[in-house]
Formats: C-alpha cells, structure tokens, sequence
C-alpha cells in the first residue's frame, strides 16, 4: 500500500499547487483574464495530472498492488469532490466550454481563450507527470516507465461502438450539468462525482470513459493502436455530439443558433380564470354605457 500512498500524496500535491495558483493569479490578473485563462490552466493541469495517476493505478494496481476496482473508484469520486470544490467555477472541459458559449454564458473571445488555456493545462500536467513518472518513487511508476514506449489504445471496441459510448457518456454528464446549474455547491458536487464514477465504471472498459476532449488528447492519443482520425471521432466528436444532444433534450433548442424551441410549446406562466375575465368584462358595459349616457346629455356647441 506504500505505492498507493504515494500516489495519493502526489494527486493532493498538485491540488494545493493549483490553489496556490489560482489565488495568486485572482490577486494579480483582472476577473476576465483569470476566469478565462488562469483558472481554466489551472484546473486542468489538476484534472490532467491526476487523472493519469489514477489511471496508471487502474492498469497496475490489480496486478502490481493487490487492490481491485472498488479502490479506485472510490479515489475517482473523491477526487472529483475535491476538484469541484476547488475549480473555482473552472470546467477544464472543451465540450462544457463550448455549452457555455452556445447558451450565450460566454462570447467567442472568452471561448476561444477557456479552450487555449485548457490545452496548454492539460499538455502541462502531461508533461509534469511523465517527469514524476520517470523519478520511479515506487514500483507503480517503474512499471509505468517500462510499458510507456508500448502504450496502446483505449479503445477496445467497433470504432462506432466507442464513439456511441463516449457520445452516450457525454449526453448523460451534460444532462445532470444542466439540471444542477442552479443548485448549492454542496449538493451539486457530490452528484457530479457520483455521475462520473458511475459512468466510468459502465463504459471504461471500452474507451476508458473520459468524454473530455482535453484530457483525452493526453492520455491516449499517443498510444498506438488506433489512427489519429480514429481517436478524433471517438474522443472528440462523440462528446460535442452528446454534449449537444444533452442541450437539445433539455433546453428545446440550441440559443447560439436558432431561437425557435423545437420540442417543446412555449406556455405563459400568468392565466387569467375565464370566470374573471368574463366578470371584468361584464364590469365594464356598465361604465361605457354611463360614459356613453354623460357624452349625450353634454350640450352641443
């Protein structure tokens, strides 16, 4: 358990790292340029760097520590507590990115800079932890080097299949992300870490479960098994197309790109009781026959 506790220590490391970050970067830069591009670097060296650890454990551990599933994905949902607790609003997610900006939450320029900055995190905390990686502080890691030139891919289904799994991901986090928009922090997080570890646990077996572009790119893109065009489809366009069909199901519509609700009818919130209406308008023959009645009397000129 000695390699497991290492690689805890170094998952809580990089989080207090990154608070660090984030604060000094809310201190020195103005709310713009730190919502758009500090906090989401942030966050995603975080989500990158230990989201690696944590899958170096699911492919040693069983074998190399004795620990089995349940252990792992009991660290996943902790994890994820903490990084919603410590984000700071950040999302170091293209796909929730790009749903921001198609619910008009975010212009292009705050787009295009969130999704820079998330890329620049997550190639980041690639780098960083292969050199963490490669200063072997236990077994876990010395296996990791010598398996690391060897990779292969994620996938190990149809290739349709796996975009359907990765798509089907994706729709159900974006689904549950939209209804708990609106929630506390504290009920909101826990959902979402449960979400996520239960969709990890269904579909990792046959994409490793990511439905996050970014974190994607760095963890399987340069394993051999798979082409490029490969990878694209299943890890980048399965999201966007869950993420859209997730905004679809829920909103009616897409309001970046067409206004009209396409599923459902738009109904006033206010109704006025037939009985009333028809009791105001009776109320009102009386007073336009007395106007009516006092225009007659009035002399002519």
């Amino acid at each position: 358990m000695a390699g497991l506790n290492v690689s805890i220590a170094f998952v809580f490391l990089v989080v207090g790292v990154c608070q660090v970050l984030r604060r000094i970067s809310k201190w020195l830069l103005s709310p713009g340029a730190y919502g758009c591009l500090a906090r989401e670097l942030a966050g995603s060296l975080q989500l990158c760097t230990s989201c690696l650890e944590l899958r170096m454990l699911v492919d040693i551990g069983p074998w190399g520590g004795g620990f089995g599933l349940d252990v792992v994905l009991t660290l996943l949902f902790l994890l994820f507590v903490v990084h919603g607790v410590s984000f700071d609003g950040a999302s170091a997610n293209p796909t929730v990115s790009l749903q921001e900006f198609l619910l008009h939450e975010s212009d292009l320029a705050g787009t295009a800079a969130k999704l820079l900055a998330q890329g620049a995190g997550t190639g980041l905390g690639w780098a960083l932890t292969r050199l963490y990686w490669s200063w072997e502080l236990t077994h876990f890691h010395l296996i990791q080097n010598l398996i690391a030139s060897e990779c292969s891919s994620s996938i190990h289904t149809s290739l349709h299949h796996a975009a359907f799994v990765e798509g089907t991901c994706s729709f159900f986090f974006h689904l549950v992300l939209c209804k708990l928009q609106q929630s506390p922090l504290t009920y909101r997080v826990p959902v979402l870490a449960a979400t996520v570890t239960f969709l990890t646990y269904t579909a990792g077996p046959f994409t490793g479960a990511f439905f996050n572009p970014a974190l994607a790119t760095a963890s399987t893109f340069h394993c051999s098994g798979s082409s490029f065009w490969d990878y694209v489809q299943v890890y980048w366009l399965g999201p966007l197309a869950g993420m859209l069909a997730a905004l679809l199901l829920y909103q009616g519509n897409i309001p970046r790109l067409f206004q009209k609700n396409l599923l459902y009818s738009q109904k006033s919130k206010y109704r006025i009781p037939k009985a009333k209406a028809g009791a105001q308008v009776d109320g009102d023959k009386p007073c336009r026959k007395k106007k009516e009645e006092k225009s007659n009397s009035e002399p002519r000129a």
